[in-house]
């Protein structure tokens, strides 16, 4: 069995979106396009926004140190370290409040 200590991969994708001119960082933790399960932990440093897009299937988001905004349209939810959001299935963007790690968790069909 796999097992992978998120706390260290929190910090280390922190320091390394610290150091990326986009503020931010991520690395695949489970799954990949031959998965219907994916999970990606991303590092975003202050004030970095990741754009407007679409969810590729049903997702959500564990914050794990940090405050995050989901936003989409005109609705507007925040989440702090310790907290679970579902995605909307619309159109929506990610914007780091503060220096934050989320780990995203999409479940796709097959």
């Amino acid at each position: 069995m796999q097992t992978t200590s998120l706390t260290q991969l929190a910090d280390q994708q922190l320091e390394v979106a610290r150091s990326a001119a986009s503020g931010r960082s991520a690395v695949t933790v489970y799954g990949g396009h031959e998965h219907d399960l994916r999970q990606t932990l991303i590092a975003l440093t202050e004030g970095t926004v990741l754009g407007e897009h679409e969810s590729p299937g049903e997702a959500t988001i564990q914050v794990l140190t940090g405050r995050v905004a989901l936003r989409a349209g005109d609705d507007s939810w925040e989440a702090v370290a310790g907290e679970h959001m579902v995605i909307p299935a619309r159109r929506h963007d990610l914007a780091a409040l503060s220096d934050a790690v989320v780990l995203l968790t999409v479940a796709t069909r097959a």
